[in-house]
């Protein structure tokens, strides 16, 4: 049973979403601050399979504990889903930058947030593959069973998302891929203002690859490729 911690500070809100939740064969909880939150993470008992938090929260805000959890090792590749109020584009580019898996625009759907958050939790699940075990290109190459990457031998470490970029990125190697294409693929929706966040995750993913990062390749007016 998958566990889903959710910081919402509206009890109404709040209430309804766990209740989906638990009604759906989840095990959730619920917090309305990030204060009461991060007391129950440091529970060793307390082990979460996906994070729902609000962006608008008293004392520290949704963004502000996502740049907390992906700061800690523990859970940088935590799946997140963010909530936002309606016309918040900003946030949601923030929160996307940040390394939020998915959002919702407030009012939402209870069900379609539980729709979300199967999609997220199936996608973040690793899937142990058989044949091949590893991709390589020139310098780099992913281990597609310990979902890990390595230059030169040398381990990269890198977030869940910028691991499906750069796996993206070799199963097309030499192939033209526009950032509608990107963000379908390894964020799993469409967003209109999407440019910043793709090429911000591959701004970071180059410079952690090093001189390999060069191998990605911009596009003008396209988008993007890894090799020639």
């Amino acid at each position: 049973m998958s566990r889903i911690l959710l910081v919402e500070d509206d009890d109404s809100i709040r209430e309804i979403v766990l209740y989906a939740l638990q009604s759906a064969g989840f095990d959730a909880l619920g917090f309305e601050s990030g204060e009461e939150f991060f007391v129950t993470l440091g529970r060793e008992s307390v082990s979460p399979d996906l994070i729902v938090l609000d962006i608008m929260l008293p004392g520290d805000d949704g963004l502000t504990i996502l740049r907390k959890l992906r700061q800690d090792p523990r859970y940088n590749l935590m799946p997140i889903i963010m909530l936002t109020a309606k016309g918040s584009e900003l946030d949601k580019i923030k929160g996307l930058d940040m390394g939020a898996d998915d959002y919702l625009t407030k009012p939402f759907s209870v069900m379609e947030l539980v729709s979300r958050i199967k999609a997220v939790l199936r996608r973040s699940t690793p899937t142990v593959e058989t044949s091949p075990q590893d991709l390589i290109y020139q310098n780099i190459r992913l281990d597609l069973v310990s979902r890990t990457a390595a230059v030169d031998g040398k381990a990269v470490l890198l977030t869940f998302k910028e691991y499906e970029l750069l796996h993206y990125f070799m199963i097309n190697k030499g192939v033209a891929l526009s950032r509608d294409k990107i963000m379908e693929a390894v964020w799993g929706f469409d967003f209109e203002g999407e440019s910043r966040t793709v090429d911000a995750h591959i701004r970071t993913l180059r410079q952690k690859l090093g001189d390999a990062g060069e191998n990605i390749k911009t596009l003008r007016n396209v988008g993007y490729k890894l090799g020639e």
